[in-house]
């Protein structure tokens, strides 16, 4: 840059390569020894005296080489006078201000290395983050697989003895949802429509063991969407509703309702609350807290999830936005 600035003022080849290509020289040794050497052996080793004290000794040799080279080779162009009548600047002001030319290149140095280096720590931090959340959500993934399958388990114990002809199809039909759930669902995401297949299969396998006195109802888009989703994010709540939404002897009714407003999905359903006796381990509490964690992970600022229960129905409400 000073050779820049100063190109057309000076004729004298000899006093630009003294005035500039010798200092610009010293400026590189600086920078790169710093760069490639001293900042990692000292700086970033908490070893701040002894840099300090390297550099002002490199300083320091790189001020006496520059003045031997200007007298030995340079003294003519530049007309050096020594300053015996004491002509030009005082030889103290003279030193500080060659000191803070000799300063800029260590500190460019340590700028630069230390940006690298937080580049560098942060791209790490967030590939471990990364590497984190995605053990994470193949554990909750995993987590998800045999609690469906044991729940669906038991639903089809229950009908054996009662009708083993609805039992066969509740198995071929559990087959064709396994295998959804262990090849379909690798993915981070998944059309919305795949899913909402998923739930409806699942969903008459769930009306295969209830009365007539359970009604299901479902809404959804009859069309493809386009949205891509995270797969297993609604049959946690769908599950809930087979297991607390109905009664042996009470009518009950299940409402689901899936619909969408360019990216973002509503998810909305609705059953009859008929809470578990303490001694009924069927309703663990896993999908719940699973859907909540996946939720966090997958969609953290993007997702909506509350529950209530109003006149004895439970009403649960999920929105995402998928972009």
């Amino acid at each position: 840059m000073p050779y820049i600035l100063s190109y057309g003022q000076e004729q004298d080849l000899n006093r630009v390569i003294a005035h500039f290509w010798v200092p610009i020289a010293f400026y590189a040794v600086i920078f790169y020894i710093n760069y490639f050497v001293l900042i990692d052996k000292y700086l970033f080793s908490n070893k701040t005296v002894q840099f300090i004290l390297i550099n002002l000794v490199i300083i320091a040799f790189s001020l006496i080489l520059k003045e031997l080279l200007e007298d030995l080779f340079f003294a003519e162009s530049l007309k050096k006078t020594a300053n015996k009548d004491g002509n030009g600047p005082p030889i103290k002001m003279f030193l500080y201000v060659q000191m803070l030319s000799y300063m800029a290149p260590l500190l460019f140095s340590i700028a630069i290395k230390t940006t690298k280096r937080w580049i560098q720590t942060e791209a790490e931090r967030k590939e471990a983050l990364n590497v984190k959340l995605k053990s994470e959500l193949q554990h909750l993934h995993y987590q998800l697989q045999p609690h469906f399958f044991f729940n669906s388990l038991n639903n089809i114990y229950a009908m054996v003895d009662i009708s083993p002809d609805q039992a066969k199809t509740s198995i071929h039909s559990l087959s064709k949802l396994m295998r959804y759930m262990l090849y379909e669902t690798n993915e981070e995401t998944i059309s919305l429509s795949k899913e909402i297949d998923f739930m409806k299969k699942y969903i008459d396998l769930m009306k295969l063991r209830v009365s007539d006195k359970t009604v299901v109802n479902y809404n959804f888009p009859p069309e493809e969407t386009g949205i891509k989703i995270a797969p297993l994010l609604f049959i946690s709540l769908i599950e809930n509703a087979f297991k607390h939404g109905v009664s042996a002897s009470k009518p009950s009714t299940i409402d689901i309702n899936i619909s969408t407003l360019e990216k973002t999905v509503l998810f909305t359903i609705e059953n009859d609350d008929f809470p578990k006796k303490s001694d009924d381990k069927s309703g663990s509490g896993i999908g719940l807290v699973n859907i909540k964690k996946r939720l966090e992970l997958l969609y953290p600022n993007k997702n909506s999830f509350n529950t209530t229960v109003k006149d004895n129905r439970f009403i649960a409400k999920l929105e995402i936005e998928t972009n």
